[in-house]
């Protein structure tokens, strides 16, 4: 079959097989919805008229910056979608002094049962910071799981990319209702009239194809940037007067039993003229500004969503230039520049539990080992420190000087440090020895207690 050029395909996996293909064939592939990383030089003939997930990394680091979380989890879907972003954004995170600590990863054919599971394990985890990279239907599942052993409660943060943000207005009610409190980055596209006079045509038209229809579904974002993508290349071909087709070789594909024979494959001799066209298509599409650079669709300035009651509502955006703001004004931010981004930079959120307060993306692990602190016994100075019985309930009390400074010390830390003071002492609760024989107990890994 001979073609000029491919709009498509749908997902990332299929954008990876196909854009081997054009590179063979020289046709050009524009996809609207493949956001998934990887090489363009190596895949000249693949131009992503979406954005790349990459693009998103440093935005949802700036939020673990801007709320103080120094750990995250990463639930990501074990596909070429869900696994290539994640090295982009761990760089991200570690670039603003925080890490991901955990990445869990669910097979897209997980039942609830393994879902549930895997949750279970990050509930006994001090990390309460999760960032979720999976398609529509089993992050609606895993959402679903969460709710129902109250993983969406105070004190937890969850963040969603932009593929999941997109497809917010195709999910059900239920799926909605268990995401409250959730925070999404996504690309912004401004409202414009071209926009707006668009969403009435298509409104308009699907009445007459759909009387019966009650509601009339949204328009996505995959819906515009294909809108987009068409455009382009109907513009392309135009400039490029590639309407008739020209190839070198007769495109021959031949299917033999179970594998598929592809050195017979046609060459396009449109192919190389009509991707230039394309890279140099400019215009100002439903979407936003399109261009692109690299083979890949340039944009600049994102939006940060909170997902409550049946909707979203806008928080702030982030951009290059000015990282994380509530408003898009330059003037405004122009005067501001300089500052450091802060959670003050952005509206407030409704977290999950309907809480005001921001979590602090961590609780005391229920199963961690805790942090074992040797106290010596003496009879004086016991105004930094001194360990005494409790006769009403015979527990160990530590206090002092020394006691007080320590536990300031843990509790302005950014992470939970759970730990227990051990006093070095005998069975009949005198001192065991002298402080260097503490502090030798201590380098020999010796517990009292």
């Amino acid at each position: 079959m001979e073609v000029q050029a491919i709009l498509g395909p749908q997902t990332s996996a299929e954008a990876k097989f196909l854009a081997d293909l054009a590179n063979k064939s020289h046709v050009p592939i524009l996809s609207f919805s493949a956001t998934s990383p990887f090489s363009s030089t190596s895949t000249p003939y693949f131009v992503r008229a979406t954005l790349n997930d990459s693009a998103q990394a440093k935005p949802i680091a700036s939020l673990l910056e801007a709320y103080k979380w120094r750990q995250a989890v990463a639930i990501y879907e074990d596909t070429e979608y869900g696994a290539s972003f994640i090295p982009y954004l761990s760089d991200a995170v570690l670039d603003v002094g925080s890490r991901i600590q955990q990445r869990t990863v669910l097979p897209s054919s997980a039942s609830d049962e393994f879902i549930k599971e895997e949750l279970y394990k990050l509930m006994t985890m001090q990390t309460r910071v999760f960032i979720v990279h999976m398609s529509s239907p089993l992050a609606s599942r895993l959402f679903q799981m969460a709710q129902m052993i109250d993983m969406m409660s105070e004190d937890y943060a969850w963040i969603i990319t932009d593929g999941l943000v997109s497809l917010l207005n195709s999910m059900d009610r239920s799926t909605i209702d268990s995401m409250q409190g959730v925070l999404g980055v996504t690309g912004y596209i401004e409202k414009s009239e071209r926009l707006d006079n668009f969403t009435a045509r298509w409104k308009r038209n699907h009445r007459e194809v759909y009387p019966n229809e009650i509601e009339l579904p949204d328009l996505n974002v995959f819906a515009l940037r294909a809108y987009d993508a068409t455009w382009t290349l109907a513009l392309a071909v135009e400039k490029s007067g590639t309407r008739a087709l020209n190839y070198w070789q007769a495109s021959a594909i031949k299917l033999t039993g179970n594998s598929t024979e592809l050195s017979n494959l046609g060459i396009s001799l449109a192919g190389p003229r009509l991707l230039k066209a394309i890279l140099k298509t400019q215009f100002q599409g439903l979407t936003g500004h399109i261009r692109f650079i690299n083979g890949e669709l340039q944009a600049t300035t994102f939006q940060i969503i909170n997902i409550v009651g049946k909707g979203t509502r806008e928080i702030g955006f982030w951009s290059p230039e000015f990282g994380l703001s509530r408003t898009l004004n330059k003037q405004t931010l122009q005067r501001e520049k300089g500052y450091t981004a802060a959670m003050a930079d952005l509206r407030a959120v409704i977290w999950p539990g309907e809480s005001t307060s921001v979590p602090k993306g961590w609780v005391f692990p229920t199963n961690g080992a805790k942090l074992k602190i040797g106290v010596p016994v003496k009879s004086g100075f016991k105004e930094f420190v001194k360990v005494e019985r409790d006769p009403g309930n015979n527990k160990t009390k530590v206090t002092g000087f020394s006691i007080d400074v320590f536990t300031a010390v843990v509790e302005a830390l950014p992470y939970a440090l759970p730990y227990e003071f051990v006093p070095f002492e005998d069975g009949e609760g005198r001192s065991a020895g002298t402080y260097n024989e503490l502090v030798y107990q201590v380098y020999l890994g010796v517990s009292y207690q």
